[in-house]
């Protein structure tokens, strides 16, 4: 085995920190050092944050994080930064974020840039989810810069995602009809003292019960919310069986900065835990989660492959110039450049 992961089992920090910034910047062995922490991967929650800018997000996971250690426990965060427009790095660094944490080596703390793509962000912050698990961390915290598609991709990793929005927010409800109630397990109206609050909350509660009432129609399950079993704080939504727990987003009021419906919140995200351990849905999560990991590196890994093999024959442009030229077409072009990997497939299949 690797030194700096018989280390990072070992508990050193510095290992840690180490392997995560192999695993950002994509360094030669980095994919071996991911496997080698695989099998000692699958103990860690793995609760995701996200919410539109100025939510809150920050303030809250270091609320959460002060109040886990309280509990005994040990915490991982991922936050993920905008990217400077100069440097490429997190414009946020670790200095500004989790004030209430500074020095306690059981909260690692880690900011990941952008960089100004987010969708090639997602493979590694998987990667760094897995060496926060396999680290031993108890609960491990991710935290995006936003809600759009690609932050979504990101967060869609963890075990369980709260969505932070806050008060008077009209327009942030509305978008959220647009695809992240799909994955929302909660909702937390952050700054529940400033008015609007009441509003925003009544606003989820409509958006939810409408969901519901689609998923019953879809489902054909009508009826389906008086029959299915309450977990915690979350009611049935009629898509699972209709003798097992099902789950229906709660929605928790917090002021973060003074700690206020924080114990709420951890309670709600320890309920979630419980009902995906006991539907099996915890189980189906990581089915899940590990074939979009198998696509997302095939789709990589073939297409670095196919890169190398356009520099070799000079370049894309030489294939450009022959498509407007007429002397072929893009799918012929591609057709030509996929032929030869086919067909070793197809003899490897054999």
């Amino acid at each position: 085995m690797n030194a700096l992961i018989e280390d990072l089992l070992d508990g050193d920090h510095r290992a840690l920190a180490r392997t995560i910034t192999k695993i950002e910047d994509r360094a030669p062995g980095y994919r071996e050092l991911v496997s080698q922490l695989h099998e000692h991967t699958g103990h860690a929650d793995v609760i995701g944050i996200t919410g539109s800018p100025g939510a809150g997000k920050s303030t809250l996971v270091d609320k959460m994080a002060e109040e886990y250690r309280n509990r005994g426990l040990t915490v991982g965060v991922i936050a993920i930064d905008p990217s400077s427009p100069f440097t490429g790095g997190a414009v946020l660094g670790d200095r500004i974020r989790m004030a209430s944490n500074t020095g306690d080596m059981d909260v690692f703390f880690r900011s990941m840039s952008a960089r100004g793509s987010l969708g090639g962000l997602s493979t590694a912050t998987t990667d760094a989810v897995k060496a926060l698990d396999a680290f031993g961390k108890d609960k491990v915290i991710i935290e995006t810069v936003g809600a759009g598609q690609n932050e979504v991709d990101i967060v869609r990793m963890a075990d369980t995602v709260a969505v932070l929005v806050p008060p008077a927010s009209g327009d942030d409800v509305q978008m959220l009809k647009a695809g992240i109630l799909e994955i929302a397990d909660m909702f937390v109206v952050n700054k529940a003292d400033l008015d609007g609050a009441n509003r925003t909350v009544q606003e989820l509660r409509e958006m939810i019960e409408m969901r519901r009432d689609e998923l019953a129609v879809a489902t054909g399950h009508h009826g389906a919310v008086e029959k299915t079993t309450e977990v915690g704080n979350g009611a049935g939504d009629g898509t699972d069986d209709a003798d097992a727990p099902s789950w229906s987003p709660p929605i928790v009021e917090t002021v973060a900065k003074r700690g206020d419906g924080l114990d709420e919140l951890l309670s709600v995200l320890d309920d979630h835990r419980e009902y995906l351990v006991a539907s099996g849905r915890l189980e189906t999560k990581a089915r899940d989660r590990y074939a979009a990991e198998i696509r997302t590196l095939l789709r990589e890994d073939t297409a670095d492959l196919l890169a190398e093999e356009i520099e070799a024959r000079g370049g894309i442009e030489g294939f450009v110039d022959r498509v407007l030229d007429r002397e072929t077409d893009p799918y012929t072009v591609a057709d030509e450049l996929l032929g030869p990997i086919a067909e070793c497939v197809e003899q490897r299949r054999d």
